[in-house]
């Protein structure tokens, strides 16, 4: 039997520890293996595109446990009703090459989203970084809002997004919760005057295309730029001279898979960036100065996918977790046939507690 997490587990687990703490801790899981970089399989992700979104496998192994995750990204679909990223992931055994757990992950890539947006900010902008200007208020935002809170002490925040009606969400969302309330909401009337004085920006917009979100003149020195949204190929943020400033330094996830989904998709294909795993494995500098512009090109890769299932793994252990018998188990494993058989003394399952 395979252990199961669905929507409902995934609500239960969340609402137990709350989101602040389930994020913080989730953070810690994926430092801890990007601490250890060298020991997984890497590659980018496998995608099939077409000309409404895109449909991704993201696989990695550490020689013990094997995960991958099978992602959508449709930002049209909202004008159908239907989510724009949906998600579900297996975790398996590499000894045996039996699944261990079959879990939803469109509501955990949220979560891993911003806990990665939110450790990565923790290493690479000033510490006194109190400020962040929000621009896109979909459906990743929330999470990205709590998750800055609680590990980079975000104590003010403006929003920004073209559909009013999803500012006014966010704000209606946030202001809901008691453990935000020292959090100072502003709603802006543009991009520029939500960054203007800003210590973080995030960047989490959706559409499939090289919008320019974030223009030159909108970056003052010392900003950290989150960029979140531009995660496939053909779809951008941030204007390229942003990359070019002389004093930024761009930091990715996996390199090969950045340079075909990331921002620095529009560079040369010998632009300098740094991995994330370099600066917190202490390889690398992230922030060389308070006045330095610190880029975070996120566009998701398999090992926090990888973390993120092992960390629910973990969580729903001992706690008599829901299973689906998606693997069988024979008295005679030889005899696959004899399952489907239906004469007498065929081959039967076995009890399996």
């Amino acid at each position: 039997m395979v252990d199961y997490i669905g929507v409902s587990d995934i609500q239960r687990l969340v609402r137990e520890a709350g989101a602040a703490a389930f994020m913080t801790q989730l953070a810690g899981e994926i430092e801890a293996d990007y601490k250890r970089w060298n020991e997984f399989e890497k590659s980018a992700r496998l995608a099939s595109h077409s000309d409404v979104g895109v449909i991704e496998l993201m696989p990695t192994s550490d020689g013990r446990l094997y995960s991958f995750k099978y992602v959508n990204g449709h930002p049209k679909n909202t004008a159908e009703k239907l989510l724009t990223v949906t998600a579900f992931g297996v975790l398996a055994d590499v000894a045996t090459g039996y699944p261990l757990l079959l879990s939803e992950l469109t509501v955990t890539t949220a979560l891993r989203t911003a806990a990665t947006s939110a450790l990565a900010a923790r290493t690479l902008a000033r510490k006194n970084s109190r400020v962040m200007a929000l621009i896109g208020n979909g459906a990743q935002s929330e999470f990205q809002a709590i998750a800055f809170h609680a590990m980079c002490g975000i104590r003010e925040l403006r929003l920004y997004d073209v559909d009013a009606r999803a500012t006014d969400k966010l704000q209606r969302n946030l202001r809901a919760l008691p453990e935000l309330a020292d959090l100072r909401i502003i709603k802006a009337a543009s991009t520029a005057e939500a960054v203007k004085g800003a210590d973080i920006v995030t960047t989490v917009t959706a559409d499939k295309r090289n919008a320019v979100i974030l223009t030159p003149e909108m970056i003052e020195p010392g900003m950290h730029i989150n960029g979140v949204g531009g995660d496939c190929p053909g779809k951008t943020e941030l204007h390229g001279d942003i990359l070019r400033r002389a004093d930024a330094r761009v930091i990715v996830e996996y390199t090969p898979q950045s340079r075909v989904e990331g921002e620095i998709q529009q560079m040369p294909a010998d632009f300098p960036v740094t991995e994330l795993a370099d600066v917190l494995q202490g390889k690398a500098v992230g922030r060389g100065s308070d006045a330095q512009v610190t880029i975070f090109d996120s566009v998701g890769f398999a090992l926090e996918d990888y973390s993120a299932l092992r960390y629910l793994h973990q969580l729903v252990q001992g706690r008599n977790p829901r299973r689906i018998d998606l693997v069988p188990a024979l008295d005679d494993p030889k005899d696959l046939f004899g399952l489907v058989a239906s004469q007498p003394g065929g081959t039967r399952l076995r009890r399996v507690a």
